[in-house]
């Protein structure tokens, strides 16, 4: 199992588990392509950086400045290393779908509960 599954699946009584089977086939493509969108070197492994990228391109495509820009930048980072982007060892191509949907599934945990 996944460190993230079972973070997931932690005391909070959820007894959720990913099956690939359980996703549509469209959208496992469409998350694949979103990965190959962020994966700017295409290692098949997201990193932290290719992802705090697109904070900086905001800069060139909307005139952006600074504060806006490390706004989007510590929003970005918080969202991907929830979604599983290690600082360090980022997040691979073949664990990026699992990631989705765990972060998916303890969302709507987090929303049961009232968080």
């Amino acid at each position: 199992k996944q460190w993230y599954q079972r973070r997931v699946r932690g005391s909070i009584g959820n007894t959720w588990q990913y099956d690939v089977d359980d996703l549509h086939p469209k959208m496992l493509s469409r998350l694949y392509k979103r990965f190959d969108t962020f994966d700017l070197d295409s290692d098949e492994k997201m990193e932290m950086d290719e992802v705090l990228y697109w904070p900086d391109r905001m800069r060139q495509l909307v005139n952006a400045t600074d504060e806006q820009v490390e706004k989007m930048r510590e929003a970005v980072y918080t969202f991907f290393f929830h979604k599983g982007v290690d600082p360090e060892n980022g997040l691979t191509r073949e664990n990026w779908v699992e990631a989705n949907r765990v972060f998916a599934e303890a969302e709507r945990e987090r929303e049961r509960r009232g968080e």
